[in-house]
C-alpha cells in the first residue's frame, strides 16, 4: 500500500486527483498506475485500470490470477468491474469513497450474484494517509 501511496502523491504533483495503485503477486510488483484522466483526456484513465494494463503486460496474460491490487481509494464500479474481469484475487483499498465506492460504500460489486468470479476485499488499509492526500488536494484546488 505504501507504493500505491507513492503513486497517489505523484498523481497530485501532476495535478491529478491523488489516487495510486499497484498490483502484486508473490512479492513482485507487476504493475503500477495513478490517475491520469486530465493528462490523457480519458475518462477511463483511473489508477486501477492503468495498473491492470501494466500488470497484464508484465505477465503476458489478461488473467491476473494470484494477484492483489492495492489502491488508495475504494474502487468505482468501472474499476471493480475491471478487477473482476481481470480475475484478480484480492482488492485492498485505503480510504472509503462515499460518492462512488463499489466495495460497500455506495454499492458492493465485488461478488455480484451469478457472476463467475468473486473478489476478496479489504478496506481501510492506510486509510488516514490516503484520505489526507485527497483532502489536501481538494482543499488546495478550492482555495
Amino acid at each position: 500500500m505504501r507504493a500505491a501511496l507513492q503513486e497517489a502523491e505523484a498523481a497530485a504533483r501532476d495535478g491529478e486527483v491523488p489516487v495510486g495503485c499497484v498490483i502484486v503477486a508473490q512479492g513482485r510488483l507487476l504493475g503500477r498506475g495513478r490517475n491520469a484522466r486530465e493528462r490523457l483526456k480519458d475518462p477511463t484513465a483511473h489508477a486501477e485500470l492503468l495498473a491492470i494494463t501494466a500488470a497484464a503486460g508484465a505477465l503476458g496474460d489478461w488473467r491476473l490470477n494470484g494477484c492483489t491490487l492495492y489502491v488508495t481509494l475504494e474502487p468505482c464500479p468501472m474499476c471493480i468491474g475491471a478487477c473482476l474481469n481481470a480475475r484478480l484475487d484480492r482488492v485492498v483499498y485505503g480510504a472509503r469513497e462515499p460518492k462512488a465506492g463499489a466495495c460497500g460504500s455506495v454499492v458492493d460489486l465485488s461478488a455480484p450474484p451469478g457472476y463467475n468470479h468473486r473478489l476478496l476485499v479489504r478496506g481501510g488499509v492506510l486509510a488516514e494517509e490516503s484520505a489526507a492526500l485527497l483532502t489536501a488536494f481538494f482543499r488546495a484546488r478550492r482555495g
